[in-house]
C-alpha cells in the first residue's frame, strides 16, 4: 500500500457500511485541510481516541509539531511505541486488571498484546520500520503543570508584560488580560464576571496599567497593588469608594494564601509556558508535547488550560502568514471548555483560534464524547468533522442540529435522513467523515494505531514513563548549570554584622551618578539559598536590604551589514565589582546583566542599608577614562551571531534562536513542497483528464465492439444450428453451409475488435 505521500495524512480505508467490509480505497488526509480545524466525536469504545493518535502520529512522521491538552491521561499512550514490538517493552504498561480477567500472568498477556499490535499493523500494511520512522522523526515530552511526575511547567511567564502596540491591538491584549484574570480568580473561588465582579474589574485595570508600561508582573506584586493599586479611579468613581481597602484585602489574602500554599509552589518552578519550546527541541526537531492534567482540580484545569490558549495565541501572531499546516492544537475530552452556554475563561481564547489560527497555519482538533459538550455556534470555521458512534438518539439529533448549522453557514446542503441512518450504522473504529474540502461525506474504518492503547495512564504511571525514557528537555539541563553557581557562590549575609553600614547612601563626588538594581529576590528566597548551600533548616532573625557598590557600565551595540540585511542595536550591561584601587576594572570579567536603562531605580528602598563607597569609583576623570575603555570593549567583543542555511541561502533573524531559526525553516520548505506538489498535480491532472476521457472512449467503444461480438455469435451459434438441423432432415445446401461460414468469419473479427479495444482500454488505465 502506497500512503507515505507529501503532506497526506494515512487514516485508514473506505468502508462499506451496506457490505459491512472495507473498500481498497485508502483515506489520505490531506494536512493543510486541518488548517480549517477538526472536530472528533464519538461514545466510549468508538475508536475516537485511536482515530486521533493515528491523526497525530501521521502529523508526527511529516514533521508537524503539536501541542496536546490530556485532561483524561489518554493521549500519555502517544508515548508507547515500540520497534521492536517485544513482549518486554509491552510488559510494563500492560493493563493489569485486563489481563487478570482473561486469567494470564503479566509475561503472558505482555506476549499477547505484542502479538496483537504486529499483526494488526501488519494487516494494515505497516510495520517495525514504520514505528521506528516515528520515534526517529519527532521528540516527544510529557509536561505535568502542578506536578513534577512530568516535567513541570512554571505559569509565571503568563504575567509578563507582552509585545504589542496598545495603539493598534487594544482589544487582543485585552481578551488576553480578561483571559489571565477569570482564570486566576478561578482559582481562588471568585466568580469573574467582567462586567460585575470588582475583583475581576480591579485586577483587569492592574495588569493594564503595568502592561501598558512594558512592566512585568508577578504573584507578589500584584498582591501589593491590590493592597496599594498604583491607580486612582475606576470608571468615575475613586478606587476607595468603588472597592474598599478592607475589602481589597480579602482578596489580596485569598492571592497570597494561594502563593504561600506549599502545593502551589510547583506551579512556580519548571519550564516557563514557551511556546516555542513546546513546539521543537533547542536544535529545532519537531515536538509533540503532551499536558497532562488529570491530576488537577476543576478550576486548576482552567486556570492553566486558560494560561496555554492565551500563549499560544500570542506565539501565533508573531508568525508569518501561511496555507501550509504549521502546527496542530489537539484538546482531547473537551467537556466544561467550550459549552454551549456557559463562557468560562478559556472559551474566548479557543473562539479566537477557531477564527483567527487558519491564516497562521495553525490547525486545532476538538475531540468530545457526548454532542452536548460542544458549541455549534462556535465551531463554524470548521471544516473536518469525524463522527462515529453515539450513545442516545438525542446526541444524534443534536449532532445533526449542529452539523447542519455548521453546513448552512458555509452555503452547503445537508442530507439529515441519509447522514442520520449512516450515523446508526457506525460500529466500532467506523467514522463518518464530512469535510468541506471534499465533494461528500463517506464512511472510512480506522489504520491500526502504532503506539500501544493501553488506555488512560496515572500520575505514578507518568512519572515511571518521565523516568525511563528520560523525558527531560535539552534546555532544562543546559538552564540549570548557571542557577546552581550563583546559588553556591558565597555571599554576604546582611544580617550577620552591621559594622561599616549606613542607614543613608554613600555621598559621591560632584558629577556622579548612582543607580540602583532592582531587587529579583526576596528575603524568603535568600533564606532559602542559605539552607541549601548549607543543607540544613534555618531561622532568619531578622533580614535586611543591603546596598553594596560595585561599577556600572551600560552601552548599546550597533551592528550592520547591507549584504545579509542586519541593521540591529542591542542594548549591554556590565558590572564589575569594586576594585581596589583605580584603573584595575577589567570589563572582560564583569557580569552581563540583561537590564534596559529604564530598568533602573533612581531611589533606593527606603529601609535599605548601605556599605561604604571606595575612592577607586568615586573620581569622575577615573570614571570618564573607564567610559573609553568600555566603549573599546565592547567594539572589540561585541558579536551578533546568525545561523545560516547554505541550502536554502537564508540566515536568522538577529536574536532568533536556533529553535526558531529552524522551525521556520522547516514551515518555508514545507510551504515549497505544498507549492510543487500543487504545481505537479496541475500539470498532470491536465494529462489524467485527457487519458480520463480517452478512456471513457475507449471503454464505450469496446462495449459497442463486444455487443457486436456477441450477436455474431449468436448469428453464428443460430447459422450453424440450421445447417445441422437440414442435415438431418435431409436438406444440403451449399448456400447454408457457405452462409455459416461467413458468419463465422464475422464473427472471428468482431472478437478480435473486441480484443483489441480491451487491449486499448487497459493500456489508458
Amino acid at each position: 500500500m502506497d500512503f507515505e505521500k507529501l503532506g497526506s495524512f494515512y487514516l485508514g480505508k473506505e468502508y462499506d457500511l451496506e457490505q459491512q467490509a472495507l473498500r481498497d480505497q485508502l483515506l489520505m488526509y490531506d494536512a493543510r485541510d486541518l488548517t480549517t480545524h477538526a472536530v472528533c466525536v464519538g461514545m466510549t469504545g468508538s475508536g475516537k481516541t485511536g482515530l486521533c493518535i493515528d491523526l497525530l502520529e501521521e502529523a508526527a512522521i511529516d514533521k508537524v509539531p503539536a501541542i496536546i491538552i490530556d485532561p483524561k491521561g489518554d493521549m500519555t499512550n502517544l508515548l508507547l511505541t515500540f520497534p521492536d514490538l517485544a513482549p518486554d517493552d509491552f510488559r510494563p504498561w500492560v493493563n493489569v486488571d485486563d489481563a487478570r480477567r482473561k486469567g494470564l500472568s503479566l509475561d503472558e498477556f505482555a506476549a499477547q498484546q505484542a502479538e496483537l499490535w504486529r499483526k494488526g499493523l501488519a494487516g494494515w500494511g505497516q510495520d517495525e520500520s514504520r514505528i521506528r520512522l516515528l520515534r526517529d522523526t519527532v521528540d516527544y515530552a510529557i509536561y505535568t503543570p502542578g506536578s513534577d511526575a512530568g516535567i513541570p511547567v512554571s505559569i509565571l511567564q503568563s504575567f509578563a508584560a507582552p509585545e504589542g502596540d496598545w495603539d493598534e491591538e487594544a482589544e487582543l491584549l485585552r481578551e488576553r488580560i480578561q483571559g489571565v484574570v477569570s482564570g486566576l480568580l478561578g482559582l481562588v473561588g471568585v466568580e469573574a464576571d467582567p462586567v460585575q465582579s470588582r475583583e475581576n474589574i480591579l485586577l483587569a485595570n492592574l495588569f493594564e496599567h503595568y502592561w501598558k508600561k512594558g512592566e512585568d508582573l508577578d504573584l507578589a506584586k500584584l498582591i501589593v497593588s491590590i493592597q496599594n493599586p498604583p491607580i486612582t479611579k475606576l470608571g468615575v468613581f475613586d478606587v476607595e469608594t468603588f472597592f474598599p481597602q478592607k475589602e481589597r484585602f480579602g482578596l489580596a489574602m485569598a492571592l497570597n494564601n494561594l502563593v504561600a500554599s506549599p502545593s502551589f509552589q510547583s506551579w512556580l518552578e519548571g519550564q516557563s509556558l514557551d511556546i516555542s519550546s513546546f513546539l521543537a527541541t533547542p536544535k529545532g526537531k519537531p515536538r509533540h508535547s503532551v499536558f497532562y492534567i488529570a491530576h488537577l482540580n476543576d478550576s486548576e484545569r482552567m486556570f492553566f488550560v486558560t494560561m496555554l490558549l492565551n500563549q499560544l495565541i500570542s506565539w501565533m501572531r508573531g508568525q508569518s502568514g501561511t496555507t501550509s499546516l504549521r502546527a496542530i492544537l489537539y484538546m482531547d475530552e473537551i467537556f466544561g471548555f467550550f459549552p454551549p452556554v456557559a463562557n468560562p475563561p478559556s472559551k474566548r481564547p479557543m473562539l479566537t483560534l477557531l477564527k483567527q489560527a487558519r491564516a497562521f497555519g495553525v490547525g486545532v482538533v476538538l475531540a468530545s464524547q457526548n454532542p452536548i459538550d460542544l458549541d455549534y455556534k462556535g465551531l463554524t470555521n470548521t471544516g473536518t468533522w469525524f463522527i462515529g458512534r453515539l450513545q442516545t438518539e438525542r446526541d444524534k439529533k443534536r449532532l445533526l442540529d449542529g452539523l447542519q448549522g455548521v453546513s448552512s453557514q458555509g452555503g452547503e446542503a445537508l442530507d439529515r435522513e441519509a447522514l442520520s441512518r449512516t450515523i446508526s450504522d457506525l460500529g466500532k473504529r467506523v467514522f463518518l467523515y464530512h469535510s468541506v474540502h471534499e465533494e461528500r461525506p463517506l464512511t472510512f474504518q480506522t489504520r491500526w494505531a502504532m503506539s500501544y492503547l493501553r488506555g488512560p495512564m496515572t500520575r505514578t504511571q507518568i512519572r515511571e514513563l518521565s523516568d525511563k525514557l528520560d523525558l527531560k528537555p535539552e534546555e532544562e539541563t543546559a538552564a540549570a548549570a548557571p542557577v546552581a553557581a550563583r546559588a553556591a557562590a558565597p555571599q554576604k549575609t546582611p544580617a550577620a554584622a552591621d559594622d561599616g553600614l549606613s542607614d543613608t547612601p554613600p555621598p559621591l563626588a560632584p558629577g556622579m551618578e548612582a543607580v540602583y538594581l532592582p531587587q529579583r529576590r526576596g528575603a524568603g528566597d535568600a533564606l532559602r539559598q542559605v539552607e541549601e548551600r548549607e543543607g540544613r533548616p534555618l531561622t532568619a532573625t531578622r533580614s535586611r536590604l543591603v546596598y553594596r557598590p560595585a561599577l556600572l557600565g551600560m552601552g548599546r551595540v550597533h551592528f550592520v551589514d547591507r549584504r545579509l540585511k542586519v541593521d540591529e542595536s542591542k542594548e549591554v550591561g556590565l558590572l564589575c565589582e569594586a576594585p581596589a584601587r583605580a584603573g584595575l576594572v577589567c570589563w572582560e570579567d564583569a557580569l552581563n546583566l540583561d537590564l534596559a536603562p529604564r530598568d533602573l531605580q533612581r531611589r533606593p528602598d527606603p529601609d535599605a542599608a548601605f556599605e561604604e563607597l571606595p575612592d577607586s569609583i568615586n573620581e569622575p576623570k577615573e570614571i570618564k577614562r573607564l567610559s573609553t575603555e568600555l566603549s573599546d570593549h565592547l567594539y572589540r567583543s561585541s558579536q551578533l551571531t546568525l545561523f545560516h542555511s547554505p541550502k536554502l541561502k537564508v540566515y536568522s533573524e538577529p536574536g532568533e534562536s536556533e529553535r526558531e531559526f529552524r522551525l521556520r525553516l522547516n514551515q518555508a520548505m514545507r510551504e515549497e513542497r505544498d507549492e510543487e506538489v500543487d504545481k505537479i498535480t496541475r500539470r498532470y491532472q491536465k494529462k489524467i483528464q485527457r487519458l480520463k476521457d480517452r478512456l471513457e472512449s475507449a471503454e464505450l467503444a469496446l462495449a459497442k465492439k463486444e455487443a457486436t461480438a456477441d450477436a455474431r455469435k449468436r448469428e453464428t451459434l443460430i447459422s450453424v444450428g440450421e445447417s445441422i438441423l437440414g442435415m438431418f432432415l435431409g436438406r444440403r445446401s451449399t448456400r447454408v453451409a457457405s452462409s455459416s461460414m461467413s458468419k463465422y468469419r464475422m464473427s472471428s473479427t468482431a472478437k478480435m475488435a473486441a480484443k483489441e479495444a480491451e487491449e486499448k482500454v487497459e493500456s489508458y488505465k
